[in-house]
């Protein structure tokens, strides 16, 4: 387990979150496009503040692994993450906007889901359950 600091905050959270590119294209089918949309994904993630523990581009959608400090909601982080690459894709390559009839690189949804380690559910579940009782000593987490 990383616990990570902000100012006013102490979290260790990761969420997995996918996307894909509008209409489901094949955008990134060549090489050097998967490669560019990885380091851009990377160089917003740094400039943010955000951590980015995986990350895999394929032909038709996008995986990342992702720690961020709770001062953003997942839709914000997504949000910025799509937006900020859209525009600089389109400006390095403007060939992909010919493919895309809408002018957006991304379809609006996205996928996420919060990753947990050795504290699963359950034991929060048990955790908060021995809460009601303020007497009795909490189970430890980990």
């Amino acid at each position: 387990m990383v616990l990570r600091r902000t100012s006013h905050a102490v979290y260790d959270t990761s969420y997995h979150l996918v996307w894909c590119p509008k209409y489901r294209k094949k955008l990134f089918a060549e090489k050097y496009l998967r490669k560019r949309a990885r380091e851009m994904m990377l160089e917003i993630s740094e400039s943010y503040g955000f951590e980015i523990e995986e990350i895999e581009i394929a032909k038709d959608h996008v995986h990342i692994l992702l720690s961020f400090p709770p001062k953003y909601s997942i839709g914000r982080v997504v949000g910025m993450l799509k937006s900020l690459s859209a525009r600089a894709m389109f400006k390095e390559y403007p060939s992909i906007k010919r493919k895309l009839w809408g002018g957006e690189l991304w379809e609006d949804g996205y996928f996420a889901r919060t990753v947990g380690s050795d504290v699963t559910k359950q034991v929060i579940e048990r955790y908060i359950r021995h809460h009601k009782d303020e007497k009795q000593a909490p189970p430890r987490l980990f």
